[in-house]
C-alpha cells in the first residue's frame, strides 16, 4: 500500500506521457495501418479491394446509370489493410491514414 502511495505522488509532479494530437500531428509508423482513404479520380473499379474485406466496410454500389459508388464504414473495419494490399494502384486509389472518422458517422440518425 505505502508503494502505491509514494508511486502516486512521484507521478504528481511527472509531465504526462501523451501525445498533444489536435496541435502536434501524429507521426506514422511504416506498419501503420489506420483510416482509409480513397481518390476517386484514381480508382479503376475493379472491385479488388470489397472483394478483400473482411468484414466488409468497403461496399461499391451500382447507380441505375452504370455507374458505382464507394462506401466505406470505418466503424465496421478492423483496419487489416487487405484493402490496400489488394488495390492495384495503392497510395493513388486507396491508402491509410491518421485522420480521425468523420464526425456523420458518430451518430445514428
Amino acid at each position: 500500500m505505502f508503494k502505491s502511495i509514494k508511486k502516486a505522488f512521484q507521478n504528481i509532479f511527472k509531465p504526462p506521457v501523451t501525445i498533444k494530437y489536435p496541435v502536434e500531428p501524429i507521426i506514422k509508423e511504416k506498419n501503420y495501418r489506420g483510416l482509409i482513404e480513397y481518390n476517386k479520380e484514381e480508382c479503376i473499379f475493379c472491385l479488388k479491394c470489397e472483394k478483400a474485406c473482411p468484414p466488409t466496410a468497403i461496399i461499391f454500389d451500382k447507380n441505375d446509370d452504370d455507374t458505382k459508388t464507394y462506401t466505406y464504414d470505418p466503424y465496421l473495419c478492423i483496419y487489416c489493410g487487405e484493402c490496400v494490399r489488394a488495390c492495384p494502384k495503392p497510395d493513388l486509389a486507396l491508402w491509410h491514414s491518421n485522420k480521425k472518422p468523420p464526425i456523420k458517422y458518430l451518430f445514428v440518425e
